[in-house]
């Protein structure tokens, strides 16, 4: 693994050194001083990071020759969130120092030093303190803004330690969170298989390597992460910081996300799990859940011969541009994401000769990617399963999803990323309402797990 951190960091655009081991907090200080040379530096962490980890960290900077600013600390309760206004409070703190933030701890820390730093146009470090997301050592960050979560852009750290024994000992519901979000990955690795066949989004084979290649190892052990084993810990973390640095390979979040995510950016972005007691709906929880939701689809998808589709019948069945974008608004109503869920939609929408073209491309490939799709998954009961060994969550009830809701989701979440996925691909062959059916039918693979009354 150290020789493809070492490989992914050369084509990586802004994390120029990873740091991951047992006791590794204990190099943060060499790292820095190695990364930026005599500045000053100021830790910026929570009350609960800070006497985790924080003062760790701020020791190893001192005996390093490193000066330091004092710390900026947020408070520990209310939970802290990476709304935009705690951005903007940390980018004014930071703007007179002539200083380096050091982000410690996990994705909400990280992500409001990201783009602090980010706005005034600084590298920063972080020390990860839980095995939580991908976002370590991924470009953006995940904010609230005009009240719902979005991703705004800025650079990646220059430099990430991941302890691995402070990781381990970190609560089971973060790695649980970091465990569905790497999970994604499986599904979001079929959807590049089709976008790279069908022309959409050709596959770039190295930054592939970057996420697959590691992945099924990284998961292979979800009960050993339920109880804090930190040989599986170092596995999802190894996984995890390989997913973002692919993503700043490839300046796309394309070899880390697909329609699992949509399903997750849909639900933050409309606020589901913002109020949850006494923490927060985690990004990586609502990732899982996709991530079965869409394996679930896909199984469907392949039981069906697409080289005998009817074609003539799904082009003259497609919609108008006008009657799909009367589809988004009427799914979307919400003010405040529709116009932008409009625009993503339609950039997906073909003329009837183009969708012609396209379904033809796809009868004349479907026995061989069929193949390659079917070597990329893992059934979704087993995806559940593994979910499950993990402590995550892995049924929609078990993230407060109302069923209607969550079925909806399937159409509606197609719509809110221009991205290209398996269910664009259903919706083009005219099989997602079809398909939708089959899985919430009662001897479905939704339906069996219905709510009952």
């Amino acid at each position: 693994m150290a020789d493809l951190i070492t490989q992914a960091l050369q084509d990586a655009t802004d994390t120029k050194a990873v740091v991951i081991g047992e006791g590794a907090i204990g190099q943060a200080g060499q790292v820095f001083k190695d990364l930026f040379g005599p500045v000053q530096a100021v830790v910026v962490a929570d009350e609960r990071t800070f006497e985790l980890a924080g003062k760790q960290v701020s020791s190893a900077l001192a005996a390093a020759g490193v000066e330091l600013a004092t710390p900026h600390v947020f408070p520990g309760d209310p939970e802290l969130y990476a709304k935009y206004e705690n951005c903007e409070a940390l980018r004014e703190i930071l703007a007179p120092l002539d200083a380096v933030a050091v982000a410690v701890g996990s994705g909400t820390l990280n992500d409001i030093v990201k783009r602090a730093s980010g706005e005034l146009d600084r590298r920063y470090m972080v020390v990860g303190t839980a095995a939580s997301m991908d976002g370590y050592t991924a470009f953006g960050a995940s904010i609230a803004l005009d009240g719902f979560k979005q991703t705004l852009s800025c650079p990646a750290p220059y430099g990430c330690i991941a302890d691995l024994a402070l990781m381990a000992a970190a609560p089971q519901v973060m790695t649980a969170s970091g465990y569905g979000d790497l999970l994604g990955k499986v599904p979001a690795g079929a959807d590049w298989i089709l976008a790279d066949v069908l022309g959409a989004e050709a596959i770039d084979q190295s930054v592939w390597e970057l996420v697959q290649g590691p992945l099924r190892g990284a998961l292979s052990r979800p009960a050993d992460l339920a109880a804090g084993d930190v040989s599986a810990t170092g596995d999802l973390v190894e996984g995890l910081v390989m997913s973002g640095l692919a993503m700043q390979a490839h300046q796309s979040s394309r070899p880390a996300s697909g329609a699992e995510h949509q399903f997750s950016h849909l639900w933050e972005m409309e606020g589901h799990g913002v109020d949850v007691t006494p923490r927060r709906l985690s990004h990586g929880f609502k990732v899982g859940i996709g991530t079965v939701a869409i394996a679930a689809l896909y199984e469907r998808l392949l039981e069906r011969d697409l080289s005998d589709l009817d074609i003539d019948s799904v082009v003259a069945a497609w919609p108008a541009r006008d009657a799909m974008e009367t589809e988004v608004r009427r799914l979307h109503p919400d003010p405040r994401l529709v116009e932008e869920t409009v625009v993503q939609a339609l950039t997906k929408w073909l003329p009837p000769e183009q969708l012609r073209a396209r379904l033809e491309l796809l009868a004349s490939v479907w026995s061989d990617v069929s193949v390659r799709l079917r070597n990329q998954l893992l059934p979704a009961n087993e995806l559940q399963e593994m979910l499950r060994a993990a402590g995550a969550p892995a049924h929609p009830q078990d993230i407060g999803l109302d069923w209607e809701r969550f079925r909806a989701t399937y159409t509606r979440a197609q719509m809110i990323r221009k991205r290209y996925t398996v269910l664009d691909l259903a919706l083009e062959t005219g099989l997602l309402d079809v398909l939708v059916d089959e899985l919430f039918a009662p001897d479905g693979f939704w339906g069996r797990q219905a709510p009952r009354a």
